[in-house]
């Protein structure tokens, strides 16, 4: 059986079909700094937790979900560059 694709079908690697590997990197990354962040404030383990879900679990789900297929790192990229910037945008 042969598939036949059109030259300009953007194919992406995805863990699981699911999410791509720069978002990946960017959860754990953002995972890791979340838990180091409330590990010095707050000693009692399920509190901590507590916390880390309240923060980190937005922004994973944010991450599956997207701005239709598009990577999180770009998005927060563009939101960055118009927060910095906004009258590039409008005045275009």
């Amino acid at each position: 059986m042969k598939f036949i694709f059109p030259r300009n079908y953007n194919f992406k690697n995805k863990i699981l079909g699911v999410i791509d590997y720069p978002t990946a990197i960017f959860n754990i990354i953002f995972f890791i700094f979340v838990l180091g962040l409330f590990s010095i404030f707050i000693k009692k383990l399920s509190i901590r937790f507590l916390f880390v879900i309240i923060f980190y679990l937005p922004i994973f789900l944010f991450s599956i979900v997207g701005f239709n297929n598009e990577n999180i790192v770009y998005a927060i990229f563009y939101i960055i560059k118009f927060l910095l910037k906004p009258k590039l945008y409008l005045y275009k």
